[in-house]
């Protein structure tokens, strides 16, 4: 089982990372959070994994936080979702606003998620109350660096739109989810705009 890598961030293609340990790389897929907390490619960064196994693919996800890679697993452990929804889920909430979902009993709140319907939203409710362990300590978010080099604003929409159709959005949801957020922004940092207004919308 692979736990944690560390090395050099050579890719950054949302929702997809390539990182370098000792001159093999590591493709990872993560979590929107995750992504737009990471530097610029050519920096070292550090990251919890979790590999899952299938008959026609190994695939390996990346987590900033050990937090986040434990409500990951816990997620998948939900009856009816996958690693690809449960990185949705975390793509669209960090861990504490999934946790107060879950403690107010907020299922509107999940299905403006991509996937989350209403059933999904109350079993997840249910199924994950008793599937905590001590989510109330604080954990310290991962620091946003500054990117240098960004791509000029139409690469960006465009491979932010595909990241957010990767999630599971509607093409046309995904322009739309776009269409008000400055354009003059990174990749991650358009994907994490539109994200912050379909939660709050």
């Amino acid at each position: 089982m692979i736990g944690r890598l560390t090395g050099l961030l050579i890719e950054k293609h949302p929702p997809w990372i390539v990182v370098d340990v000792h001159g093999v790389g590591y493709e990872l897929e993560a979590s929107m959070n995750t992504l737009v907390a990471l530097p610029a490619p050519g920096e070292n960064v550090s990251l919890y994994t979790h590999l899952t196994i299938r008959d026609d693919a190994h695939l390996l996800y990346g987590f900033g936080r050990e937090h986040e890679r434990a409500l990951f697993r816990a997620l998948i452990k939900v009856s009816g979702v996958g690693p690809k929804l449960a990185l949705a889920i975390l793509s669209g909430m960090d861990e504490d606003a999934f946790m107060r979902c879950v403690r107010d009993d907020d299922s509107k709140a999940l299905t403006r998620l991509p996937g989350v319907g209403k059933k999904t939203a109350e079993r997840l409710i249910i199924d994950m109350r008793d599937r905590f362990p001590d989510w109330e300590q604080s954990h310290a978010p991962l620091a946003l660096e500054a990117t240098s080099g960004r791509p000029a604003p139409r690469d960006s929409l465009a491979d932010a739109e595909a990241a957010l159709v990767s999630l599971g959005y509607k093409l046309t949801e995904a322009a739309k989810m776009l269409a008000d957020v400055d354009p003059n922004q990174s990749t991650e940092a358009l994907i994490k705009a539109a994200l912050t207004q379909r939660m709050s919308g």
